[in-house]
């Protein structure tokens, strides 16, 4: 009987509005043992709390612009007509290699390139409870105009609008405690299913004897 071969390691897409909490359940997730994140690059400034390699790796517009030439990016955007952002495809293969799942924190944008080469990805996307609720948590952190604000709120329906489109899960973020709970239980159940054990499934048969 064979013994199958191991499937490649998952590739988890999270997506959501700036204000849904999306870098915070990511973290939950990458809390589960055997997950990693992916590192982007961005050519945006580097704030004064930001260690590059650790959330960016910040580069300039020209060492951006030559990665694309040499099509070192998995997916790659230009983010509210200012800045630069993709995910390197090395993270892939540095997953592959340790057979750790891979996580990554990007738009819908860089979903819809991922899903399109990687259609087996898993996409998640995390919801604000209301539009009132994902408002107060972005005039909250104090870091944009009213301007920015509006901007950031249309383009958050425009994102959801498009859910379905791409993600094959959702998250209400309403309580993060639960909401975390929930991302990890996704990732958990993913791992679960039948043809992602069958290797390990055939193993087991085979240690039965007998017939195939």
């Amino acid at each position: 009987m064979s013994t199958g071969t191991e499937i490649a390691p998952l590739v988890l897409i999270v997506s959501g509005p700036s204000g849904s909490g999306k870098s915070t359940l990511v973290q939950r997730i990458l809390e589960l043992p055997g997950t990693m994140p992916s590192i982007s690059c961005t050519t945006r400034a580097r704030r004064a709390t930001e260690a590059s390699g650790k959330c960016y790796d910040f580069v300039t517009e020209e060492e951006f612009d030559a990665m694309v030439a040499r099509g070192e990016f998995l997916e790659y955007a230009r983010v509210f007509g200012k800045y630069s952002y993709g995910t390197p495809r090395k993270w892939l293969e540095v997953s592959r290699k340790k057979g750790v799942d891979l996580v990554l924190e990007i738009d819908v944008q860089g979903a819809a390139q991922v899903k399109q080469q990687l259609p087996d990805s898993v996409a998640i996307f995390i919801l604000p409870p209301s539009r009132e609720e994902l408002e107060h948590r972005l005039r909250d952190r104090g870091q944009d105009s009213s301007e920015e604000i509006a901007r950031r709120l249309a383009q958050a329906r425009d994102e959801i609008a498009q859910l379905g489109k791409y993600y094959d899960f959702c998250v209400m973020n309403e309580d993060v405690e639960r909401a975390g709970r929930e991302a990890q239980a996704i990732i958990t159940a993913l791992r679960c299913t039948s043809a992602r054990r069958r290797a390990r499934v055939e193993k087991l048969l085979a240690s039965f004897g007998g017939k195939d």
